[in-house]
């Protein structure tokens, strides 16, 4: 029985994003780049005018942004993210000598080269911060990353999500990182019955960010094809929530024994990487291709020390295609123009703290 399910499904999927984390991890030189002296110049005589002028960031583009010696190494790192590996971690940035506007106004222009900046939440914020609020995850309104919690591996509502360390914590916070189709060829050779499952649609909670005319909930697959391309949608805490909703698609025990498979392989360290962001590191991860983690973590008491990291989901020209179902999350599925959330009366913001 399970020999014929795996004859109906999808092959094996193989690509640059196909990697195990020990490997990856002896590959760092490939993903580590650092900002030259020059290039910390040019992003800085770049974010200057926008700085003096006092204009809302939320309008900037690569054009007026413009970054003539480190534009080029950005497009090759666009590649990386849509076509190769699916991350990249751009280090160096003195973000200790700036301030918070400034910091994040230099890690938002270049963003725009990456692509386009897209809503992170229903109040508009373009500019996320990520930072625990002293919220708790039992509340279905609460996003995980306004806790200290672990967030577990998930994807993001955009095609790629940015960071940028201001601060980090005092123990713990580390980033975690899992290949999509790695994970698929794994389950497809232990579990193929279980595979299929995770191919066919699955409730996922909106957690009350619900755009009009739209149900709480969301119906994604985990596991999704289109063009060719194997696309992730996860977030488990999300999945299991949305069985609030008594017309939501029941799990079934299958259902979550197959959830439970795919949690216990993403947080194998034979399959994920762990990284430490370090202030003034920008981390670049691909949502279609990769999952991305973080676990939990101790602050520190004094105020001006807690970890704080920028945030950016960015909708990139020349990506890949995506399944119609992902417009009901995304909003559209053309591409450079797609992810982020909206609802009625969202309106682009850039929530500075000070």
């Amino acid at each position: 029985m399970e020999q014929q399910i795996a004859l109906s499904l999808p092959g094996e999927q193989h690509s640059a994003s196909s990697w195990y984390g020990p490997d990856m991890t002896q590959r760092k030189d490939e993903w580590m780049l650092q900002l030259s002296a020059s290039d910390i110049a040019e992003l800085e005589a770049a974010a200057a005018p926008v700085l003096a002028s006092g204009q809302n960031i939320a309008v900037l583009t690569a054009a007026n942004f413009p970054l003539p010696g480190l534009a080029e190494r950005l497009m090759a790192l666009r590649r990386d993210l849509i076509r190769g590996r699916g991350f990249a971690l751009l280090g160096g940035l003195p973000v200790a000598k700036y301030t918070e506007r400034e910091a994040g106004t230099i890690f938002y222009g270049l963003g725009c080269h990456l692509g386009t900046p897209r809503s992170q939440n229903a109040k508009g914020h373009m500019l996320g911060h990520v930072r625990d609020l002293g919220l708790s995850s039992n509340d279905p309104n609460v996003r995980i990353y306004q806790t200290n919690e672990r967030q577990t591996f998930h994807t993001d509502s955009t095609d790629v999500v940015g960071l940028l360390c201001i601060n980090k914590a005092k123990a713990g916070g580390a980033s975690l990182l899992v290949s999509a189709s790695t994970i698929f060829n794994e389950i497809r050779k232990a579990r193929p019955d279980l595979l299929e499952l995770l191919l066919q649609p699955i409730a996922t909670d909106r957690r009350g960010e619900v755009p009009e005319g739209m149900l709480p909930y969301l119906l994604i697959p985990v596991f999704s094809f289109e063009s060719g391309f194997l696309t992730i949608f996860y977030q488990r805490q999300y999945i299991d929530s949305a069985q609030r909703f008594e017309d939501a698609p029941r799990l079934t025990p299958a259902h979550v024994e197959a959830l439970d498979l795919f949690d216990r392989l993403a947080n194998d360290p034979q399959l994920n990487l762990s990284m430490e962001l370090e202030p003034g590191d920008m981390q670049f991860v691909y949502n279609h291709g990769l999952l991305h983690d973080r676990t939990g973590f101790e602050d520190w008491e004094d105020t001006a020390q807690k970890r704080h990291l920028l945030r950016l989901w960015l909708s990139v020209p020349g990506d890949r295609a995506l399944p119609e179902v992902f417009a009901s999350r995304f909003g559209s599925v053309e591409v450079g123009n797609r992810g982020g959330i909206f609802v009625p009366g969202t309106e682009p913001t850039i929530p500075w703290s000070v």
